[in-house]
């Protein structure tokens, strides 16, 4: 299930405050390249959980 749209508008990067994009996968990082999980429709926001993809 996608993430309401005006979540994202104020979600940012907690590692480089950079704008996020949905995919598949979870949340991605447009400055930094982490990928954050999305976990039973919630957005995992913690450095920790995130993984480095490439950008």
């Amino acid at each position: 299930m996608p993430l309401d749209p005006r979540l994202l508008e104020i979600l940012c990067c907690p590692a480089c405050h950079g704008d996020l994009l949905e995919r598949a996968e979870g949340l991605h990082c447009q400055g930094c390249g982490l990928l954050y999980p999305i976990e039973d429709g919630i957005p995992v926001m913690l450095i920790d959980s995130a993984k480095k993809v490439a950008l």
